[in-house]
């Protein structure tokens, strides 16, 4: 299947969302693999990217309108309703889709023949690792959330002795070794914190000691590794096992940063109101899992809430307040992906080429020429 190598970049336009798909040095590697670069007037701004500074890349800045005849479409966040309405019939949409929350969306893009590519489908193997954008937002994730537990939290970080006395390092906890939860250890430990971490999957016990946190030990009668790198769902027996044994622990950290996830599962919940309430006063949890339901029994999505003194932590979009350098990552994963695509012809001109044969294109497209192939993903 052959398109016209024309991509454009819209302005994203979800509350809070200040990334931009695509920067001026994305723009630059994109028209050396053959691509025209249509860029919407002000996309960039949030980031810190100007309109100038994509025409001196050799982008062209257009309106909202022409940005969305481009026969391919990159950006951040899913489509809304009608951005998705006004993809043409024929073209292809390459961003975040959360498939499990918008089937509604792929029934309209089969429905409509407009192929859609979800970047969080791509598969996380070492091939793909250039184009992982959930890894590397994540990390970015991991490294605000503890910033934004400093901020809230009225203490020292690091053990400090001074003439007036002392001050004991403070305790984090940090709950899930994926991505962000290993850059929270990292960055709280580089803060002077002490630290200890759990994930249900046994294999994160050397990345938890070797970033030089303690690793909270829980026997479980079956692993807690699903495919893929990510955790599965657990039994019953075992995620009461777990919160029995976690709820001591959480009830005298300082700092719980809190990052659970399943994949198309609702979070596990790993904080109770009764250990926020044994929490000593100027604690702090920030719940990064929120977007999914949540970690804790009381977060709230966007909301920092006060609960008998302790600070519960709710944003859903770490990376959007480091827009600058997410942007700057997020495109350089999308130049990698984009790469799969461009094939080399006779005449010299490149082409842009589906190949459903390649693992990663066969596994994160979701929807190609009418037809949904999301098959449980």
């Amino acid at each position: 299947m052959e398109k016209r190598i024309s991509i454009g970049v819209p302005k994203e336009t979800g509350r809070g969302e200040t990334r931009v798909a695509a920067t001026p040095d994305s723009v630059k590697r994109l028209a050396k693999y053959g691509f025209d670069i249509n860029v919407e007037e002000g996309a960039g701004l949030s980031a810190g990217f100007r309109d100038e500074d994509y025409d001196a890349a050799g982008a062209k800045i257009v309106s909202n309108r022409d940005v969305w005849a481009n026969p391919l479409v990159t950006k951040v966040a899913p489509p809304t309703e009608h951005e998705s309405s006004i993809l043409q019939s024929g073209a292809m949409i390459v961003s975040l889709l959360e498939p499990y929350r918008n089937a509604h969306l792929l029934e309209r893009f089969a429905k409509e023949k407009v192929d859609a590519l979800a970047l969080e489908a791509i598969p996380r193997t070492s091939r793909a690792q250039a184009m992982d954008v959930l890894s590397s937002q994540a990390g970015i994730a991991g490294y605000r959330a503890v910033l934004e537990a400093a901020q809230h939290y009225g203490r020292f970080f690091p053990m400090m002795m001074t003439s007036a006395g002392s001050a004991k390092a403070t305790k984090v906890t940090v709950l899930g070794a994926g991505v962000a939860g290993l850059q929270a250890i990292a960055t709280a430990r580089k803060l002077g914190a002490t630290v200890e971490a759990y994930d249900v999957r046994p294999e994160t016990r050397e990345q938890i000691l070797s970033l030089g946190a303690k690793p909270i030990e829980i026997q479980l009668e079956e692993s807690g590794s699903g495919t893929g790198g990510y955790a599965k769902e657990l039994s019953d027996d075992s995620k009461r096992k777990i919160q029995d044994a976690l709820d001591e622990k959480l009830s005298k950290s300082d700092i719980i940063i809190s990052t659970a996830n399943v994949p198309g599962r609702k979070a596990p919940l790993l904080i109770s109101e009764s250990v926020v309430a044994n929490m000593r006063c100027g604690s702090v949890i920030v719940d990064m899992a929120t977007p999914s339901g949540g970690n804790c029994a009381l977060s709230k999505p966007d909301e920092v809430i006060d609960y008998r003194g302790v600070k519960i932590v709710g944003h859903t979009n770490y990376p959007a307040m480091m827009a600058t350098d997410s942007s700057s990552f997020f495109a350089r994963n999308l130049v990698s992906l984009f790469d799969l695509f461009v094939k080399p012809r006779d005449s010299g001109e490149p082409t842009f080429i589906v190949n459903l044969e390649d693992d990663i294109i066969e596994a994160s497209m979701l929807v190609h020429q009418g037809i949904l192939r999301l098959k449980g993903k």
